[in-house]
């Protein structure tokens, strides 16, 4: 589902949710599991953005190196928030842990990351 005015847009799917909304300083972005949300500010929207391409990219280079049985744990982080993929590199669960100011944490269902991930590239709005 896709909602979106000249602002505000929010891109949903099974099991995550993400939004931006530019004129709600200084929490500008959202992200959202099942059952949970958290809104982030510019700077770590751009950073949750960078860092979810960075692990999915360095998934996938994995992959060609693993046995499909063999599960992957690896993570990408900045100063502002921490994130984690676990399972296999074509599945894998993601954890995001806020690390500044206020503390927040979540997780995505392996289900949920694949159209995350894609969505998260389709909104450069920063």
């Amino acid at each position: 589902m896709d909602s979106s005015t000249s602002t505000r847009q929010v891109k949903e799917g099974d099991g995550w949710r993400l939004g931006w909304n530019p004129a709600s300083e200084p929490f500008v972005g959202l992200v959202g599991g099942a059952g949970w949300a958290m809104e982030l500010t510019r700077e770590e929207w751009q950073d949750f953005c960078r860092l979810v391409l960075q692990l999915a990219e360095t998934l996938e280079q994995m992959s060609h190196e693993l046995m499909d049985e063999e599960r992957i744990c690896c993570d990408v982080e900045s100063d502002r928030l921490w994130l984690e993929a676990e399972g296999y590199p074509h599945a894998y669960e993601l954890h995001i842990i806020l690390r500044q100011g206020r503390r927040a944490e979540g997780t995505w269902a392996a289900e949920a990351v694949p159209g995350l991930v894609q969505a998260s590239q389709t909104l450069h709005l920063f």
